[in-house]
């Protein structure tokens, strides 16, 4: 993220760059408004730090045309003492924040740091809710071309649209919480605050006061999520936004009762509330039920999804378990793993008791072990799958279904390997250019996803 501070005075300019360079932000300095403009787009990956008072373009027509071009970007204003009211006229129309001069770098490193955060976050909903809503790149968040997989893209795309309270559940590591955020970004909150509260990780009285404030009226000021520090209840932060509650099922009467009291209280004001609870376990919506109070639970399991486990999304194993594998050998710069016949075999008939995150662990430590030359994934799943198999595995698949897995699974590796060089592939899997097309076809392999 980048750091575009715009002043006309050399010695503030220089001196706001040193300090937050020193900070280890990235600057880029102009002493013209009109200078800085035009390395601005609506995708621009950073901030904008600005006086009001510069000569030519002043620092409010710079931020209104900064808003027309992109209305989420953060923009902090600069001020002198006689200029805080058309700070907080800044504000108004959308300004991220103001400093007064003379500031303290403590401060604006600070306010920064926050700013940055809500560019990230703005722009990774961008990012995510273009890839559900055309199409293109879904395959680098939500991965697979199981029927389940196609079912889940598209409850997505119609829940988040509908914008009610949403309950997500699922086994652990099915990407509940990625399937919270893509809701999020593509629905009309997208850009807004998206505020993530782990109820599990947190005693009754705490998370009284992380969800609806202290009574004593005292900062909060605690870690919610990965990237939010909140000063002021959750639920007041999340306003307008989507507030996540994770593991639901762990929380206690007397929080139950007092979120269902917040819900009635919105329902009757109109407060613009949205929560989206993520249940964990292997009982599924039955188990959510089971924990909650039935007036709460109905609330919040208006729109419900209820996410696959690993075990049944058939080859969409391999195809994760290759996507893993070539980002380990990037990290660490060594050549991607290929499972052979038996280990994929193996890895479609695998209980995958840790979903994904087990996939993902078994990606890692496969690629360490090719490195050293050593070690086969069939000892590590061997390793992995001691506990007894879940009674919805089945009785196993067709031969011919195994074959045809491990047949697009080969293909799809060695397209990815020569980056869509038909010929390549041709030449290693020693096939005529018609029956690769229609091998290719036949599994929905396209060559420009490789290029």
């Amino acid at each position: 993220m980048k750091i575009v501070i715009v002043d006309d005075e050399q010695d503030m300019r220089q001196s706001i760059s040193q300090w937050l360079t020193l900070s280890g932000f990235e600057t880029q300095t102009y002493a013209r408004a009109e200078e800085a403009l035009p390395h601005i787009t609506a995708d621009f990956a950073g901030i904008v730090i600005s006086d009001i008072r510069m000569p030519g373009m002043d620092g409010m027509a710079f931020l209104k045309r900064l808003n027309s071009i992109d209305h989420s970007l953060p923009v902090i204003m600069i001020t002198g003492h006689g200029d805080v009211p058309m700070a907080v006229e800044a504000m108004r129309i959308g300004a991220f924040d103001f400093l007064e001069k003379p500031f303290d770098p403590e401060k604006m490193s600070a306010l920064a740091k926050r700013a940055i955060q809500a560019r990230r976050l703005t722009l990774d909903n961008r990012s995510l809710r273009r890839e559900l809503s055309d199409g293109t790149g879904i395959m680098h968040r939500l991965v697979g071309t199981s029927p389940a997989m196609e079912r889940l893209r598209e409850d997505i795309l119609d829940l988040g649209q509908a914008d009610g309270h949403v309950l997500i559940s699922g086994e652990t590591g099915t990407g509940k919480t990625l399937v919270a955020h893509a809701l999020h970004a593509v629905g009309p909150r997208a850009g807004r605050p998206f505020i993530t509260v782990t109820c599990g990780a947190h005693e009754e009285g705490r998370l009284m006061a992380l969800l609806f404030g202290a009574e004593t009226g005292a900062e909060i000021g605690a870690e919610i999520g990965a990237a939010h520090s909140l000063e002021r209840p959750a639920l007041e932060v999340a306003r307008g936004g989507t507030l996540v509650l994770e593991d639901i099922e762990t929380l206690s009467d007397a929080v139950q009762a007092r979120l269902l009291s917040v819900l009635d209280e919105a329902q009757n004001t109109g407060r613009d509330l949205h929560i989206i609870a993520i249940c964990n376990g292997a009982q599924g919506l039955a188990g959510c039920e089971a924990a909650l109070r039935p007036d709460l639970f109905f609330r919040l399991a208006a729109m419900h999804i209820a996410l696959p486990p690993l075990r049944q999304r058939g080859e969409d194993v391999l195809t994760l378990f290759a996507q893993f594998a070539e980002n380990y050998a990037q990290e660490y710069g060594t050549d991607p793993i290929h499972p052979t016949a038996q280990e994929a075999a193996q890895m479609l008939q695998a209980p995958w008791p840790g979903n994904l995150r087990q996939l993902l662990n078994l990606a890692e430590r496969a690629t360490l072990q090719a490195r050293r030359g050593a070690g086969s994934i069939t000892a590590l799943l061997m390793n992995d799958t001691t506990e007894v198999v879940p009674q919805d595995m089945g009785e196993g698949k067709p031969l011919k279904e195994y074959v045809e897995a491990f047949e697009r699974m080969l293909i799809d590796n060695t397209m990815r390997r020569h980056r869509g060089s038909v010929a390549a592939v041709m030449e290693e899997l020693s096939l005529p250019r018609r029956t690769l097309n229609e091998k290719m076809a036949k599994y929905g392999l396209s060559r420009a996803d490789y290029l």
